[in-house]
């Protein structure tokens, strides 16, 4: 066990829910068949001490319809070129899948969470991603912008990489 509690108290932050055994040349990453990931977004005026490094931490309001409706046009097949952070390794090719988006919330305590799930992610793209929505609910872009953005294959047309902290692998399919 990992973590700052010790003894009887300590939790594990990792947690198997089923094992099975595979092939010898069985690679959990490259013979996934896709992930789904979970990116938490608090936006309220006063930052939360107890949660500060596990969510982004918007101030000011986000319109959550606005991002909803951008995220739409995210769901498909499409290049996310514009959603890959530059500068790195060159990929055979951009194009992902993405099976499914959602945002939900915000609830009373501000809290909104991004759902996406798909069959590859480039480096960065759920960051960008949530980046480029956060600064739609904020509107510095345009919800009906999304298809130009993506049509562009333009890293400098999406919005801002959002920080790590919040961002959670949450299944992998095999």
């Amino acid at each position: 066990l990992s973590g700052r509690e010790k003894g009887p108290f300590a939790i594990s932050p990792v947690r198997i829910v089923k094992a099975e055994e595979k092939p010898a040349g069985f690679h959990a990453r490259f013979d996934s068949k896709g992930k789904k990931y979970i990116y938490k977004i608090k936006n309220t005026p006063d930052v939360d001490i107890f949660v500060r490094n596990y969510v982004y931490h918007v101030n000011g309001r986000l319109d959550a319809d606005a991002m909803r409706l951008a995220a739409v046009a995210l769901k498909g097949t499409h290049d996310f070129k514009s959603f890959e952070a530059s500068g790195g390794t060159e990929r055979e090719t951009t194009v992902r899948t993405i099976y499914d988006i959602g945002i939900t919330g915000p609830g009373e305590d501000g809290m909104m969470q991004l759902h996406v799930s798909g069959d590859g992610f480039l480096y960065n793209m759920v960051r960008i991603i949530t980046g480029t929505l956060v600064d739609v609910g904020c509107g510095r872009i345009r919800a009906e912008d999304m298809p130009e953005i993506i049509a562009a294959k333009d890293r400098t047309k999406a919005g801002h990489t959002a920080p790590p902290y919040g961002l959670y692998l949450a299944e992998v399919y095999y």
